[in-house]
C-alpha cells in the first residue's frame, strides 16, 4: 500500500480556489466521466479491518480531489479535501480522523464499523476548475458467531414421526446451509426448508436419515457451523 500522506490540519485552506471550485462544480452539475472508477479493496470488509477505496484512471492537470460521504457532492458531507501542490488533507464535517487521502486519490479508512458501509463521492478537481466525479460503494460486515441447533425430538421412529430442526443464531443478513456427517445435505421430497433455510422439516423420517446435522451461517466475510446435533431413527 502507498505512503500516507501529511497528517490532515484543521483550520484554514491555504488554497481557497479548491473549495470554490468544489461549490461551483456542485452548481454547474459536471458530468461525470466513463474512464474514472472506484474499487473498493477489499470488495466486503470485515469490521475492524481496514479498506482502501481505490482510484482509477485518474485525468491529468488536477489541483485536488474531495471526497464526501454519499452519492452527491454535499459540503455538509464532505470528509476531507487534499491539495495536491502541498500534500495537506483539509478535514470537512463528516472526517472521523479513521481516513487518510492518498497522492492518487484513493481513500484509506482504518478499523472500519459497520455504520461506514455506503456510498462515497470523489471529486477530482483539474486546475482549470473542471472536474469529474465519480461514486463507489464501500461494505461492512461483522464476524459470524456460532451457531446451535434445536430438534422437536432427537429420537424418532421410521415412517411415523417427523422431526423439525432449526437453526438458532443472533446474526442478521447471514445466509444458512445444511450439513448431513459432514457433508452438504441433499434435500430429498420428504425434506422442506423455510424460506430463510433456518427451519429443516423431516416428514417422515427413515433410518437413512439417522446421523449428525449441523447448520453453517455465513456472510461474505466469514462463516461458522454449529455443534453436531444427532439425530436417532429407531425401526424394525
Amino acid at each position: 500500500m502507498e505512503s500516507r500522506s501529511a497528517p490532515a490540519h484543521r483550520g484554514c485552506v491555504p488554497w481557497q480556489g479548491l473549495l470554490l471550485a468544489a461549490s461551483l462544480l456542485t452548481f454547474w452539475s459536471l458530468p461525470t466521466t466513463a474512464q474514472l472508477t472506484i474499487e473498493s479493496v477489499p470488495p466486503n470488509a470485515a469490521e475492524g479491518k481496514d479498506v482502501l477505496l481505490h482510484v482509477h484512471n485518474l485525468p491529468g492537470f488536477l489541483g485536488g480531489y474531495v471526497w464526501f460521504k454519499g452519492e452527491s457532492v454535499d459540503s455538509n458531507h464532505q470528509i476531507a479535501s487534499y491539495i495536491i501542490d502541498t500534500q495537506e488533507i483539509h478535514p470537512g464535517p463528516a472526517y472521523s480522523s479513521r481516513e487518510t487521502i492518498y497522492p492518487n486519490g484513493s481513500l484509506l479508512f482504518q478499523n472500519v464499523t459497520l455504520q461506514d458501509t455506503g456510498y462515497y463521492t470523489l471529486l477530482a478537481i483539474k486546475k482549470i476548475f473542471q472536474g469529474e466525479i465519480v461514486t463507489g460503494q464501500l461494505r461492512v460486515y461483522q464476524p459470524v458467531g456460532k451457531p446451535s441447533i434445536r430438534a422437536s425430538n432427537a429420537t424418532v421412529t421410521e415412517h411415523k414421526d417427523a422431526v423439525v430442526l432449526t437453526c438458532l443464531t443472533n446474526d442478521r443478513g447471514i445466509s444458512i446451509r445444511w450439513l448431513f456427517k459432514n457433508q452438504s445435505l441433499l434435500l430429498t421430497a420428504r425434506m422442506k426448508l423455510s424460506r430463510d433455510n433456518s427451519v429443516l422439516t423431516i416428514d417422515p423420517v427413515r433410518r437413512e436419515d439417522a446421523g449428525g446435522y449441523q447448520c453453517e451461517v455465513f456472510n461474505p466475510v466469514s462463516s461458522s457451523k454449529s455443534e453436531p446435533l444427532r439425530l436417532d431413527v429407531y425401526y424394525g
